[in-house]
């Protein structure tokens, strides 16, 4: 007899851990932002030499809660290679969640420069640091919203739909928040909206790409192969631009009007790729076409 409520199946558990993923790439680019990640007296993992600082909105608080999210977080994406191996989830779901744990510490420890490990590391707080946290965290993320799509069982039309929707919301969503669009003032908080729906627009794209691929290999249900393929070539290209335009949402260049240029014209492409996706499928499995079961537990 199993202890695990009937609710509680493998893709929410994972899709859950993606989630908490996402805000915790939001509290670390809002606790960068605000300078806060210098706080706690450049301690770690003590903060102010204190396990638990005062607890009031302060920057030694902001350090210390993005620290603890990403304690639990990292305990989550455990469970979820856990269960992928002990949970007789596919041979690609296994490898996705199994390798989100082995560049796990790789992540903890790039955190851990990033604040400079109780002083003892000088220029700690650098851009190359900040750069290699950005990236194993957006790798650890991709690996967590694949794990969740395989882990769920196949495919169907309406799935690839509904991720090319989500892709081109998020994307067009972070042109809002986006350094590239004066249409905000590119603050804290600016730079965190940024980031959540750039992200959401990115797993969006990797979901495109994971369905497309299969609907090349198996087919969906008015869904012809050239057209799948298409659609996996577009997302993947909006991929690319979309992750140059999240990387030069951080100051990891001088941000100069060229940059600003680049970022634009990388935005615009991204977008309109995953527009452009959108449109190749509207269509597809709306005709009451059947699809397969979706597993989840």
């Amino acid at each position: 007899m199993s202890l695990r409520p009937a609710w509680l199946t493998f893709r929410r558990y994972a899709a859950t851990t993606t989630g908490m993923t996402l805000v915790l790439f939001a509290l670390g680019v809002y606790t960068a932002a605000t300078g806060s990640g210098l706080a706690c007296q450049a301690q770690w993992p003590l903060c102010s030499d204190q396990f638990i600082p005062t607890l009031t909105i302060n920057p030694d608080f902001i350090e210390w809660f993005h620290r603890v999210w990403a304690m639990v977080t990292g305990f989550l994406i455990i469970g979820v290679a856990g269960w992928s191996w002990f949970g007789g989830r596919d041979r690609r779901t296994r490898l996705a969640a199994t390798l989100a744990v082995a560049i796990l510490p790789l992540q903890i420890t790039v955190g851990a420069l990033t604040v400079t490990l109780g002083g003892l590391v000088p220029g700690g707080y650098t851009v190359s640091t900040h750069a290699a946290h950005l990236i194993v965290a957006l790798g650890i993320f991709t690996l967590l919203g694949l794990a969740t799509i395989w882990g769920g069982g196949r495919g169907s039309p309406r799935l690839l739909r509904a991720a090319v929707a989500v892709a081109a919301v998020g994307i067009v969503a972070s042109a809002v928040f986006s350094r590239a669009v004066p249409f905000v003032t590119y603050s804290p908080g600016a730079q965190a909206g940024f980031y959540v729906t750039g992200l959401a627009g990115h797993l969006g794209l990797v979901a495109t790409v994971a369905y497309a691929t299969e609907a090349v290999r198996s087919g969906y249900p008015g869904l012809d192969r050239s057209t799948a393929k298409t659609v996996r070539l577009l997302a993947a290209v909006s991929m690319a631009a979309l992750v140059g335009t999240l990387l030069l949402g951080r100051d990891l260049v001088l941000y100069t009007a060229f940059w600003q240029q680049l970022n634009l014209v990388a935005l615009g492409v991204a977008a309109a790729l995953a527009l452009g996706a959108a449109w190749a499928v509207r269509d597809v499995g709306s005709e009451g076409a059947t699809t397969g079961p979706v597993r989840g537990d």
